[in-house]
């Protein structure tokens, strides 16, 4: 494939074998001070002539226009060396409630019909709509958002997004 047609690359990265050697090589020296590790990547580099020569190679073919050697050093030095090897397991999310459909309509039509920021305009549309927020507390609340902080930054929120879809069309 010509080069030109390729679609362009902005982050270059290794190839898994190099990975994996840049992962070791900074496993074994992760607390190791300055002088001590850039010695011991010299040595590195060294010994480790045909996969560096290869992988420069490779990242030059691909259009890497910087200094390979010095991409593999920082990220041996400030990515691998503090990279945590234990798995994170991931955080639990909440169920995700929405709110009602005539709340959302009545926000875009009050958006439309008030020029001001939204800030202002959520206060005076809270004002304007108290019988239909006070449905909406009531299903959230029904749906498991009981604190009155929760439930207003909910709302909040949901207007704002509104506010700025609507600016943005």
């Amino acid at each position: 494939m010509d080069k030109n047609n390729q679609d362009p690359i902005y982050r270059y990265k290794f190839a898994d074998e190099v990975c994996a050697e840049l992962d070791r090589f900074s496993k074994v020296h992760q607390y190791d001070d300055r002088v001590t590790f850039k010695e011991a990547w010299a040595e590195w580099t060294t010994d480790n002539e045909d996969l560096v020569g290869a992988e420069v190679q490779r990242l030059t073919n691909l259009g890497y226009e910087g200094d390979v050697v010095d991409k593999m050093f920082k990220s041996a030095r400030y990515y691998y060396r503090k990279k945590s090897t234990e798995k994170r397991t991931p955080a639990k999310r909440r169920n995700y409630v929405g709110v009602q459909k005539e709340l959302l309509e009545a926000m875009d039509q009050y958006i439309q019909d008030n020029a001001s920021k939204p800030a202002i305009g959520f206060v005076d549309f809270c004002k304007s709509h108290m019988d239909l927020l006070k449905a909406e507390i009531d299903i959230l609340r029904a749906n498991g958002i009981i604190e009155r902080k929760d439930i207003e930054n909910k709302i909040k929120k949901t207007y704002k997004n509104r506010y700025f879809m609507q600016i943005k069309s």
